[in-house]
């Protein structure tokens, strides 16, 4: 039976929230409308602000849930407008949420987002909460997406990688098999290159449109040494990480006493994020595979070509040529997982995440 499924997806970037309406039969999936809802300005700036600890956290964290909630209502509502849908069209909606931290060597993951209120503001039963499970299986609780691209993306006999280029970078390796699927957090994709740009340009924008600010600047070879020695990237995997590793602080220190131009550091930066995705995708022996990419990064052109270079035998694409846009692949498969909670079926891959087992994702919050 074909069934209507809304994803809602805000990342660590906080440059919007995604908005997709997808069909499905379970197999097949189709994406019927699609939006990208700003954020308020205040909005993203308290949400940017509760992402590092700070005073009176509690009550911030209280107030702001509801905001995000409202703020994903108005998305929906923008989109159903658009699909020219209503409520009772839709079977349930996906939320991520938005990540103010995120834990795993802790034990936890913390999404923000009322999803009570959410379903009451839009008349829609809500499944949120996706992490936690994964979570108390002994998972790292992400990356959620893999499953997804593997259902979506794999080819039969063929090596195929999807790259994620979020605030955080994230992997999936199909091998071309039912077995084998890996995947895991690389490092920073957006969210240094995002911050360094905000604290430069306060009058600009929220973040360097089509890499060209990075683009003007100098390598600094020693520099990205460095950042490149945090063992993070030499961890194996299952693996994961936020915003709350990779910091401006953390940068701040790197950069020591050393006086960089900003432009040189953003151009490192950028280098940073294709030398540490480079460095842990698999060998390949001579052989040719195909790497697709999706996410905000994926209209940096600077930042693609640079890792093109890095992997020569690689060809990289956009997953618009599998038939899903950039924008819209993570809100696609928080649909997607919606519709594996409401049919009782798997959303994690446990060698992915680590869990113990493969495990339904989220909670019922009914409308």
């Amino acid at each position: 039976m074909t069934e209507r499924y809304i994803g809602l997806m805000s990342g660590t970037s906080l440059d919007g929230i995604d908005a997709v309406l997808i069909e499905t039969d379970g197999d097949a999936l189709r994406v019927e409308a699609a939006l990208c809802h700003p954020w308020p300005a205040d909005t993203a700036r308290e949400l940017h602000a509760l992402c590092v600890p700070g005073e009176n956290e509690i009550d911030r964290m209280g107030v702001a849930d509801n905001l995000v909630a409202r703020e994903f209502a108005a998305a929906t509502q923008a989109l159903l407008k658009k699909a020219g849908r209503a409520p009772a069209d839709i079977r349930a909606i996906g939320s991520h949420g938005q990540t103010i931290r995120h834990r795993p060597h802790l034990g936890f993951t913390l999404q923000i987002g009322n999803a009570a209120l959410l379903a009451a503001l839009t008349g829609i039963d809500v499944i949120a909460d996706f992490r936690t499970m994964d979570m108390a299986l002994g998972g790292q609780g992400a990356p959620l997406v893999p499953a997804f691209h593997q259902a979506l993306f794999a080819k039969s006999g063929a090596l195929r990688v999807v790259l994620n280029l979020g605030g955080i970078a994230n992997i999936s390796v199909l091998p071309g098999t039912p077995d084998g699927v890996y995947g895991f957090d690389t490092g920073p994709a957006n969210t240094l290159l995002d911050g360094w740009y905000r604290r430069h340009h306060e009058a600009g924008g929220d973040y360097d449109a089509g890499g060209r600010w990075a683009a003007s600047g100098t390598l600094v070879p020693e520099l990205l040494a460095r950042l490149l020695a945090h063992p993070y990237f030499a961890a194996p995997w299952p693996k994961s990480t936020g915003r709350e590793m990779f910091t401006l602080e953390w940068l701040d220190g790197e950069l020591a006493s050393d006086a960089y131009a900003p432009v040189d550091v953003q151009r490192t930066l950028q280098a940073l994020t294709c030398h540490s995705i480079a460095r842990q995708l698999p060998a390949l022996d001579n052989a040719q595979a195909e790497l697709f990419v999706c996410g905000g990064g994926a209209h940096n052109a600077p930042l693609l070509a640079e890792l093109a270079v890095l992997l020569p035998q690689w060809r990289l694409a956009s997953t618009a040529e599998l038939g899903l846009a950039p924008d819209w692949v993570e809100g696609a498969a928080f649909a997607w997982l919606a519709q594996r909670f409401i049919h009782r079926e798997p959303g994690n891959l446990p060698a992915v995440t680590g869990a113990s087992r493969p495990t339904v994702l989220g909670a019922l919050y009914p409308a």
